[in-house]
């Protein structure tokens, strides 16, 4: 469960694509999302492997989120086991400033 003062970062991952939600369940709100359908993301990493691009979708998401002013948030990765692309889009947002 998300809260006001620690969100939940939420994973999605479908065969070609990856999302990433940042979800305060305490008003049922999702602050901030992004995933690799996002033009600004899309165009960066055409021909990237996938879990390269979780690695990028992972920095980006990370930045929006401290820009909005937020640096803890819970981590849900969904039932996915934590390997590949969900370790990768986790790791990369670890690194680029979120703290869960």
């Amino acid at each position: 469960m998300g809260t006001t003062s620690r969100p939940r970062l939420c994973v999605f991952r479908s065969l070609n694509h990856i999302y990433a939600q940042l979800i305060d369940d305490s008003m049922g709100q999702t602050l901030v999302s992004t995933s690799t359908l996002d033009p600004q993301v899309k165009s960066k990493t055409n021909e990237m492997p996938k879990s390269k691009k979780a690695e990028m979708l992972g920095t980006l998401f990370a930045e929006k989120t401290l820009d909005k002013g937020i640096n803890h948030v819970v981590f849900d990765r969904g039932g996915y086991k934590y390997h590949g692309r969900i370790k990768a889009l986790a790791e990369a947002a670890r690194k680029a400033g979120l703290e869960f």
